[in-house]
């Protein structure tokens, strides 16, 4: 699980070619602390099929905003720079985080 800021977010995920995952975590977020062990799990469960990265948004809120990340936790997948796919706060469930990490592997 590769650990981002907003210097590394734009090489290692908008710059980057094939899939990744993006965990969208803050410093306050509960959900997203009960949620992290579970993401470490996928990542080491599925990590040489696809590139795990976390961003704490406390600290690049900015960058968040502009991946239009309002709310937390959010999940996401990135093709080739692109969003394609994300799951949002209530629907951040460990049974949806893992169903769509499967399309993607």
């Amino acid at each position: 699980m590769l650990d981002l800021d907003k210097t590394t977010f734009q090489p290692e995920v908008l710059e980057a070619e094939g899939y990744v995952f993006v965990d969208f975590y803050g410093d306050g977020c509960v959900p997203c602390q009960a949620l992290m062990p579970f993401v470490h799990e996928m990542a080491e469960k599925y990590g040489d099929k696809l590139k795990f990265t976390s961003l704490n948004t406390t600290k690049a809120r900015r960058l968040a905003i502009g991946q239009k990340v309002l709310g937390l936790p959010v999940m996401a997948i990135y093709k080739d720079g692109e969003k394609i796919e994300e799951v949002v706060k209530d629907d951040a469930t460990q049974e949806n985080i893992e169903a769509m990490i499967q399309k993607y592997i």
